[in-house]
């Protein structure tokens, strides 16, 4: 685990990146185009193509060397923030829209190429204690990014935050570069354009791959509720806090995210703990209910309560966030490594089509509706989906094939050293 916690590292600094990115990316557009449309074609850009992304990452995960597509990835990023710091200001509106695609690309790629290779670089038993770290960094990232990027745009301008985040992808990719790690099932080629028999080659192959195994199918259909869901409180929130005290409308925002996110690293941690102890990881089941315990911990921050038990909820939100995370990656993960590159892609594509999705619809019923009414709508269609799979897990597991052992591996081969520019991933 030594090399993975130092891949965790650099994740979290290429994760802050993104996150600072997120903030001060969209204000520079505004602030350049002084169109609040173009501001919202521009995010509308970057999650399309994280959305058609997802198919095509899947692809090039099951056929290309991980570790070279993941550093690839930070790199592009890094280059297209510097070329967009050394532009002329009228070219500048272009390039934001190839930053824009350049960015949902290869985040999505890195998600993908990232979560395939998780069995593989730390062994099959120890990856939900893997998932736990990643995802704890990650959140700590999305805390520090969203906290700073505020700070550093006012006090440095959009220079300094550019020339940061373009920093954190060139660490992200030398750590990758420089770790020697495996990513990739032993004896399996990487070789371009050499496809396993088990995923074909068709357009359709990841579909075929749910259709046969349709628990897995069932499993991504709730994560694409779950983004629905994910939408409608974060456009939501906003408005509910501007209700609750208009004289400062942040501040509830700032509280609820501050709670959701210690309850998520809270929920990581204690997922990583007893892992460690009894080799404990969670299965479908687990998934399920704790996706029904995040989603109705939502509806009740927005039922009115006082400010107490709303960051209880809140903290509940943010813990059963943080453990579904980790079940429904670690189940995925218990795929053949031939079959996850494309399960993640779709799911990638799944979850980022129900967030964008659902952003548009809650938008436009939040101008009819209270925020409690279109939360408790989405979020409790993540709850039917749920119960739905509840009920089949227990009237017919038989139904669905059991999750396939994972073969052991992770690290290098026994009396072999894995070289810094083989296989690999972030």
């Amino acid at each position: 685990m030594g090399h993975f916690r130092l891949l965790v590292v650099g994740n979290a600094v290429s994760a802050y990146g993104s996150y600072l990115n997120m903030v001060a990316l969209n204000v520079f557009v505004y602030q350049v185009t002084g169109s609040a449309l173009t501001a919202g074609l521009f995010m509308a850009v970057r999650l399309i193509t994280s959305v058609l992304s997802g198919f095509v990452s899947g692809r090039l995960v099951s056929r290309h060397d991980r570790k070279r597509l993941m550093v690839c990835a930070d790199l592009t990023q890094a280059t297209a923030l510097v070329v967009l710091l050394l532009a002329p200001d009228g070219a500048r509106v272009a390039l934001l829209f190839a930053l824009a695609v350049g960015t949902g690309a290869c985040s999505t790629l890195s998600q993908v190429a990232l979560r395939s290779s998780v069995p593989e670089i730390v062994g099959a038993d120890l990856r939900t204690k893997a998932n736990s770290l990643l995802v704890t960094g990650r959140s700590l990232a999305m805390i520090a990014g969203f906290a700073s990027a505020g700070v550093i745009v006012a006090q440095f301008g959009y220079t300094a935050a550019f020339a940061l985040d373009a920093a954190t992808f060139v660490i992200s990719a030398t750590v990758l570069f420089l770790l020697p790690i495996r990513t990739r099932a032993a004896g399996k080629s990487t070789a371009d354009g050499a496809p396993s028999a088990a995923t074909g080659t068709g357009r359709w192959a990841s579909l075929a791959l749910l259709k046969a195994a349709p628990l897995l199918a069932v499993m991504v259909a709730v994560r694409a509720a779950d983004g629905l869901g994910s939408s409608s409180h974060n456009v939501a929130l906003p408005i509910y806090s501007s209700a609750l005290d208009p004289s400062h409308p942040a501040t509830f925002v700032s509280q609820f995210w501050a709670t959701w996110a210690i309850g998520n690293i809270v929920a990581q941690q204690v997922c990583s703990r007893r892992t460690s102890k009894t080799g404990w990881s969670p299965g479908e089941r687990a998934f399920a209910i704790g996706s029904c315990v995040m989603s109705a911990a939502f509806i009740v921050v927005f039922s009115g309560l006082p400010a107490v038990p709303a960051a209880v909820a809140a903290l509940v939100a943010g813990m059963a966030d943080g453990f579904t995370e980790i079940a429904y990656v670690s189940r995925l993960q218990a795929a053949p490594d031939e079959q996850r590159g494309r399960l993640f892609g779709l799911s990638a594509s799944a979850e980022n089509s129900g967030f964008g999705l659902g952003m548009i619809v809650s938008a436009a019923l939040l101008e009819r509706f209270s925020p409690l009414q279109v939360v408790g709508a989405f979020q409790g269609l993540a709850i039917l989906l749920c119960v739905a799979l509840l009920v089949v897990l227990a009237r017919g597991r038989s139904l669905f094939p059991p999750a396939p052992p994972v073969r052991e591996s992770g690290g290098p081969a026994p009396g072999r050293e894995v070289s810094a520019a083989e296989g690999g991933t972030s």
